[in-house]
């Protein structure tokens, strides 16, 4: 009895001493995860916020598709479904979705959730959840009441087409046995270009149909044959295998093919793909490892495509392996690391596998393979779900990789941040080219391979820009518009902010007519709405004869002045300063008030506003526009967007689109985006500064040549620089109707430039109701000025103006004198025209009045600016 006290006792103390022990490794897990998770915020916060290019993906389908959703967890089909629900991912993904809509957590809830809130709701929750700012599509994967691909450009800012080379195949020859057509294997392989300007890349599903081992040397006879064997099927084949191939073609149109699976024919196809793909510098994606009952797995292991990826005509074709070619992960792993051309894309294996799964086969692709050449996609398909999960499952994935590379000594803290952009967005921009298709409506490199095509694969290429709806009809937007613009009352220029009539003294009315002439060289893609394009138009008082109020026109002809006396190019970059605001009731009364509160450049303040800034800034990109920073700005809401510098003349083009990219954006965010210069008496005033440097034969020749000359520039900087200095107190009527800043103008020297040297000046007292146009011609007409009369700078103010302000000329402190010194200015009435002056002075004084009569009216033109 004694015994088996002590023994308890023992017992007793040797758990505690257990006790202490495992209480000790929490305390010492807990705090090394505490500084984990410190060493690695960095790394998840940007694993979480990066933008996703999401490369390859299918149609989502309506509601009412008779597509089971039961599908959305997993690639088994028919009786096989009914096992879903109990596999891990089903599980797992089920109640990811629950808790994004709010539903109840099982497959009834989430069904009857769906239901009621209708596709479009669901689209935009799943997408905008999981960040999929670029969606590239396989449109070959028919699905019944599959959404269109101008349909999904409502969900994403870019939407990209991935040509099924095997289904472009089928329909061609399905097209040509409906309507009677004899088929010969050149009329067959003359396919594919008609759609260039939506095409981004190509697929092929080979390894579905014969497998990855492609014949690259296949005949064509052996190609004829197996066009033959597809049309007329395999008994009447081989009763007529032995005719001529004339003769055979004329007996094409007996059979209507359900599917292509003669391996010659499909090799042949394959291999006209990359001839295609090489000429229109398209990539070439490859559908490798598992997917459904289908696929013979045996066929799919990418290590059969060792021909394809010898044969030296095809080294410079982009291929791309999907699916993380699993089981065969380490196989595609170690093609991309000895062959160039070779990229990878993990879609399906995430998020299909368990948690395991995923990571491992994520894992054993960067075993060898370049980080370079690993790219994200979903594979999402049906269900905008699909994409959510793929996407939320990657992030974790990816997260998980990348740490665990750095915890063994694989990757630094920055690499690992360079490999979240690479994986999720940069190495797929960069594979399919997509800032290039992006930027422009159509491609440079499709531009340039037409001009090698025939007309009527240029009528066919052509015939497929016809999709784009205008607030003009794109029909009679081609057929009359285009030439003859549209008609557009004379009163427009002498219009106020305040008021829809010419103003007194602009000697502009109601009656008379001009022409609104598109400049087709700005036509492009409205990036948030695609099924409609904007262009920029020049004023014209009948069509070919440009009218003297043209505010564009002005521009280029002050620019050709100063081309023509001095051999100069006026440049210009705008720093552009704007709130964002949200609406709220006040007393029953509606209120703009900012969007937050947080101090200038405060990271709080751009983490709030990162998804309407990721977009504005694929947007931007999308209509070949720079953005060079954005940062959040002193006001409360406001922020600042630098435009890279370019020409005066695309520099105003850009910024006005610019402006309209922003503001559309925060209207998608339930924001209000103003670029007013005082929305509020009560906070700080937005700008829209603007850097000015002029340029010779392309090179910059504000700048001094060396460290001694006066104020670091040189003596045509100077020159041009102090006709600006001269001519403000006019050119503030251009730029700023609003009291303005201390120090109109500074000189600038951003890094990269030598120690005493400026390489532009900037002028501060430029606002967001400034016509650009108009402004930068004033801006170079001050210039030229300067020019023509040799104008010297003072001398440099280098401590606190207000000090020194009874020492200063003052400029003027209200839109009333800048006015008063615009009549004065015979300068700039000379070169920008004396008529359009008049209109513009008009026009100011009629605001002038009209705001000091009204003192509240200010605060409408948040809506207008």
């Amino acid at each position: 009895m004694r015994h088996l006290d002590f023994f308890n006792i023992k017992s007793h103390h040797e758990g505690k001493k257990f006790d202490a022990i495992a209480i000790f490794h929490r305390i010492a897990w807990s705090r090394k995860k505490k500084e984990m998770d410190k060493t690695y915020a960095e790394l998840r916060r940007a694993v979480e916020t990066t933008e996703l290019v999401d490369a390859h993906a299918h149609n989502i389908v309506a509601l009412d598709s008779t597509v089971p959703f039961l599908s959305c967890f997993s690639e088994a089909s028919g009786k096989a479904l009914s096992f879903v629900p109990s596999t891990l991912n089903f599980k797992r993904s089920l109640r990811d979705i629950a808790e994004l809509y709010g539903s109840e957590s099982s497959l009834q809830g989430v069904q009857e959730y769906r239901s009621s809130s209708g596709i479009e709701k669901i689209s935009n929750m799943c997408f905008k959840a999981a960040g999929i700012s670029t969606l590239l599509i396989d449109d070959g994967f028919m699905l019944e009441k599959m959404l269109s691909i101008e349909q999904h450009s409502d969900i994403v800012p870019f939407v990209g087409r991935i040509l099924r080379i095997e289904h472009l195949a089928e329909e061609i020859l399905d097209e040509g046995i409906r309507n009677g057509k004899s088929w010969t294997l050149d009329t067959f392989t003359d396919m594919g270009t008609k759609d260039v300007a939506k095409v981004v890349g190509l697929k092929s599903i080979a390894a579905y149909r014969s497998g990855l081992e492609i014949n690259t040397n296949i005949t064509r006879k052996e190609a004829e044959e197996g066009l033959a064997e597809v049309l007329l099927g395999e008994f009447n084949y081989n009763t007529f295998r032995n005719k001529s191939s004339d003769h055979l073609s004329s007996l094409l149109t007996a059979g209507n093919p359900v599917r292509i699976i003669n391996k010659n024919l499909i090799d042949y196809i394959f291999v006209h793909s990359l001839e295609v793909a090489l000429l229109f510098d398209w990539p070439i994606q490859i559908h490798t490892g598992f997917g459904d009952k289908d696929l013979d797995l045996r066929q799919a292991n990418p290590l059969h495509l060792r021909n394809l990826l010898e044969d030296d005509r095809f080294l410079d074709c982009r291929i791309v392996l999907l699916h993380a070619s699993y089981p065969f992960s380490r196989e595609a792993s170690y093609l991309a690391s000895i062959y160039t051309q070779v990229y990878l894309d993990f879609g399906l294996a995430v998020p299909k596998l368990s948690v395991h799964g995923m990571i491992s086969s994520v894992k054993e692709l960067l075993e060898l393979a370049p980080l370079k050449k690993v790219m994200f996609s979903t594979d999402g398909c049906a269900f905008p779900e699909t994409f959510y999960l793929g996407a939320k499952r990657a992030r974790e994935v990816v997260f998980s990789v990348l740490r665990d590379a750095c915890n063994e000594g694989d990757l630094s803290i920055p690499e690992a941040l360079e490999a979240v952009t690479d994986i999720f967005a940069e190495n797929a921009k960069m594979f399919y080219k997509i800032n290039n298709a992006v930027k422009s409506r159509i491609p440079r490199h499709v531009s340039d391979t037409l001009a090698k095509l025939d007309n009527h694969v240029k009528q066919e290429f052509n015939s497929t820009l016809q999709d784009v709806v205008l607030v003009v009809p794109q029909k009679r937007f081609d057929n009359f518009v285009k030439e003859n613009g549209l008609g557009l009352t004379c009163a427009a220029m002498g219009l106020t902010s305040a008021m829809d009539c010419p103003a007194d003294g602009t000697n502009l009315t109601g009656t008379g007519e001009i022409r609104l002439i598109p400049d087709l060289s700005t036509r492009c893609r409205i990036p948030w709405v695609m099924q409609e394009e904007m262009v920029l138009a020049d004023m014209h008082s009948k069509p070919g004869q440009v009218w003297e109020y043209c505010p564009r026109e002005t521009l280029r002809r002050v620019s050709k002045v100063l081309k023509e006396e001095f051999n100069l190019v006026m440049n210009a970059g705008f720093e552009n300063e704007f709130y964002l605001l949200k609406s709220c009731l006040r007393d029953g009364h509606e209120e703009w008030v900012p969007f937050d509160s947080s101090r200038y450049c405060a990271t709080s303040a751009f983490d709030l506003a990162s998804p309407i800034f990721h977009e504005v800034v694929n947007a931007l990109q999308f209509l070949n526009i720079d953005a060079e920073q954005l940062h959040a700005e002193a006001g409360n809401g406001q922020f600042e967007i630098a435009l890279r510098y370019t020409t005066c003349t695309n520099a105003a083009d850009n910024l006005i689109y610019a402006r309209e990219v922003i503001r559309a954006v925060a209207r998608k965010h339930g924001l209000l985006a103003t670029f007013v210069p005082k929305y509020t008496l009560d906070d700080i005033g937005s700008g829209s500064h603007v850097h000015i440097s002029l340029s010779q034969n392309g090179q910059n020749v504000f700048a001094a040549s060396d460290g001694a000359s006066r104020h670091g520039m040189s003596r045509t900087g100077e020159e041009f620089m102090a006709g600006v200095l001269h001519h403000l107190p006019s050119l503030l009527a251009f730029t700023a109707p609003i009291p303005n800043r201390e120090a109109p103008l500074r000189t600038a020297c951003p890094p990269g430039v030598a120690d005493g040297i400026v390489s532009n000046f900037e002028i501060k007292a430029f606002d967001g109701c400034a016509n650009p146009h108009l402004a930068l011609a004033a801006i170079i007409a001050s210039g030229i000025d300067g020019l023509r009369n040799h104008l010297s700078l003072p001398d440099p103010i280098d401590e606190n103006p207000d000090i020194l302000r009874d020492k200063l000329q003052r400029l003027p402190v209200s839109l009333a004198e800048s006015v008063k010194a615009l009549v004065n200015d015979f300068a700039l009435e000379s070169l920008l025209g004396e008529k359009l002056l008049v209109a513009i002075k008009g026009i100011r004084k009629a605001e002038i009045e009209y705001y000091s009569q009204n003192k509240d009216a200010y605060k409408k033109l948040i809506h207008q600016y």
